[in-house]
């Protein structure tokens, strides 16, 4: 596609210096522009690119211009990053979506399919199974029984839903996700480990969204459940019964094991792993690889493993990388005191 300018500044609302009628045929980072692209600066560190760069057009926080006129057109807003966010979406949208159920896709004749729906080839779509208006399911993607797939959702290629798991409205699942897994229940017993039947599912509220390769599993009974608005990153496992509130973001490779419950506008960092049946409250901030393995209070910031509050955990941390000069100094104050001793 091809935009103006004009059009582009139309659209956020942006002020533009320079040529209003400069083509825009692509977008560049603001490191790697090129002629005819579009960029964007939102940060002072990036400012010097208004300088360097041969992007054609520039979205600029208008608080980082410091003069009249400069070689690219500069689309001057109050927020460049937020502005360029919109643009990604309107040009998203013109991409427009596909429906219809492609040749090879399998849907069981009990399975409710909503209006502009696409279905592609490959894809397994059980018994009593329901998919929401204008969902679009890519291809190789298994549905299971009684499964119920929200409104306008996206479940990419490879992504795996087991029996009876709910799905809201607007939700993402990237490819090779799953779904309602089995949770890791087994019982002791004096011959092995005994599996523990699971019996629940997974709900995942509205405007979730769910990278690749994650593993979310179902309850043993009742529901694991995924609060509306949350973002899980790639390579995550939730185990059965977890509760997760709404608007969390979790990064990728963290853990959270059985029947833990979260709260509200977490962030949740890489690599952190969770003990189960704890409880996290709301606007709290784990940092990377912390290990937390007791209940953790609103709006605390916990890091380390095991996590402490992170304040604590930087004065700790001080003290512990000059450990051998610490044991040092005791061990000469030590021999001191009995040198002075002895005489």
């Amino acid at each position: 596609m091809e935009f103006t300018a004009s059009q582009i500044a139309g659209f956020i609302g942006g002020k533009i210096i320079g040529d209003e009628n400069a083509l825009i045929t692509g977008v560049s980072p603001i490191e790697s522009g090129e002629t005819g692209h579009l960029s964007f600066i939102a940060q002072d560190r990036f400012a010097h690119y208004l300088e360097t760069s041969k992007c054609s057009v520039i979205i600029v926080s208008e608080n980082l211009l410091s003069k009249d006129t400069y070689a690219p057109t500069i689309i001057a807003v109050k927020d460049a990053y937020l502005s360029f966010q919109v643009l990604m979406n309107l040009y998203q949208e013109m991409q427009g979506r596909k429906s219809g159920i492609e040749n090879g896709a399998s849907i069981h004749e009990t399975a409710v399919i909503g209006e502009n729906v696409y279905i592609g080839t490959f894809t397994y779509v059980s018994e009593k199974a329901k998919i929401g208006e204008g969902s679009q399911i890519y291809p190789q993607v298994y549905i299971g029984k009684g499964v119920k797939i929200g409104k306008n959702c996206k479940i990419d290629s490879g992504a795996r839903i087991y029996d009876y798991c709910i799905i809201g409205d607007n939700c993402v699942v990237h490819s090779n996700t799953v779904i309602g897994g089995d949770g890791f229940g087994f019982q002791p017993t004096p011959d092995g480990f005994k599996k523990i039947p699971q019996l629940g599912n997974v709900i995942i509220e509205d405007d979730v969204e769910i990278g690749s390769n994650c593993s979310i599993d179902r309850a043993t009974i009742g529901s694991t459940v995924i609060g509306k608005g949350t973002k899980i990153d790639n390579l995550i496992q939730i185990a059965h019964n977890v509760k997760i509130g709404k608007n969390n973001v979790i990064a990728a490779q963290a853990g959270i094991a059985g029947s833990t419950t979260i709260g509200d506008w977490n962030q949740i960092g890489g690599q952190v792993g969770i003990v189960g049946h704890i409880k996290v409250g709301s606007q709290v901030k784990i940092q990377a690889q912390s290990g937390v393995n007791t209940h953790v209070n609103d709006k605390d910031t916990v890091y380390g493993s095991p996590a402490i509050s992170y304040n604590d955990y930087l004065r700790s941390y001080v003290h512990f990388r000059n450990l051998p000069e610490i044991v040092k100094r005791i061990n000469n104050l030590e021999n001191n005191s009995k040198d002075k001793t002895n005489e």
